[in-house]
Order: C-alpha cells, then sequence, then structure tokens
C-alpha cells in the first residue's frame, strides 16, 4: 500500500503581495491583510512588535524552554557589519538567550523576505531552530512601513518574532 507523505522541503518566505498557493496556509491568517496605502504609524508598529515578543517569550516560559533567536543586520556592501551584530549580542546577552546564527546582508533587494540570509532566518524559523530574530533597528528589516509591518506579520503566522536592540524610531 502507499502513502503520501508531505514534503520536507522548507518553502521560501512569501513574497509582499504575492499569492501563496498549497503547503502552509498564507502569512496573514490571523489578521486581514496589511493594505500597501495604509498609512502604518510608528507607534502602532512599535506595539505589534512589542506584542508578537510578549506573546512568543509568554509561549516558550510556560513551555520551558530556551529562547534561541538568530542574530541579523543589513550592511552597506563593504561596511564590517561587527558593531551593529555587537549590538545585537549585548541585547541578547542581557535576556539570557542563545544565538545559534548570525548573519547579515547587503542591501539590493527591498522585500526582506527575498533577502539571501533572512529567508535562511526563516526557514530556521520553521524548522524550529530559532524563534525569532534580533536586529540593531527597524532599518535592518525595511523602512517602509507597510513591508515591515508585512514582515511582523509573517513572523507572527509562523510563531516568531522580531526583538530590535533600538526601537522603530532608532536608524
Amino acid at each position: 500500500m502507499k502513502t503520501l507523505l508531505a514534503s520536507t522541503h522548507l518553502r521560501p518566505p512569501a513574497r509582499l503581495g504575492s499569492r501563496v498557493t498549497g503547503g502552509r496556509p498564507p502569512a496573514l491568517t490571523a489578521e486581514t491583510p496589511v493594505q500597501p496605502t495604509a498609512r502604518i504609524d510608528t507607534a502602532d508598529l512599535r506595539a505589534r512588535r512589542e506584542a508578537d515578543l510578549d506573546r512568543a517569550l509568554a509561549r516558550l516560559a510556560d513551555a520551558g524552554t530556551a529562547v534561541r533567536v538568530g542574530r541579523y543586520s543589513l550592511v552597506a556592501r563593504h561596511q564590517d557589519p561587527t558593531d551593529r551584530l555587537a549590538e545585537t549580542q549585548a541585547m541578547i546577552h542581557r535576556r539570557g538567550w542563545t544565538a545559534p546564527i548570525t548573519t547579515f546582508d547587503e542591501p539590493g533587494v527591498r522585500d526582506p523576505a527575498l533577502r539571501p540570509q533572512m529567508a535562511r532566518l526563516f526557514a530556521a524559523l520553521d524548522a524550529d531552530e530559532i524563534h525569532g530574530i534580533v536586529a540593531v533597528s527597524q532599518a535592518d528589516i525595511c523602512l517602509l512601513r507597510d513591508m515591515y509591518a508585512h514582515t511582523l506579520a509573517i513572523l507572527r503566522a509562523r510563531g516568531g518574532f522580531l526583538a530590535l536592540a533600538r526601537d522603530e524610531t532608532s536608524s
């Protein structure tokens, strides 16, 4: 008798504005999709991010699971990422988390989900290697508010979170 098994292949994260078919449900399952024309307030973005962080940390604490994160930074070509990544490490150390993955991307692709190392972190999140991503500021993810909100929604849908060493108004 033959059985049909689910594929173990990890799907790349959904791109902003694209339709997802098969496999996982769409990234925005618990809320309506973010409208690119909607004006999103910075305080609202911070509140969303912090609520996702609090929710994920409470879930991990209830399960008695140590928090694992990926350290991430976006740096200009030929720029040394050491200083920015050190800032993320300081935050991780203060919180008592571990960071099995440390990586960075160079600018070039606006959509964070399409950057090679960010996609790597999404795949690690799907594989339960990490629980969230730590970056220095919103500038490491995306300065476009609607795309940043969409990235937060993707992380939330995958059960993850984004923690920032600085808030959304810093660079």
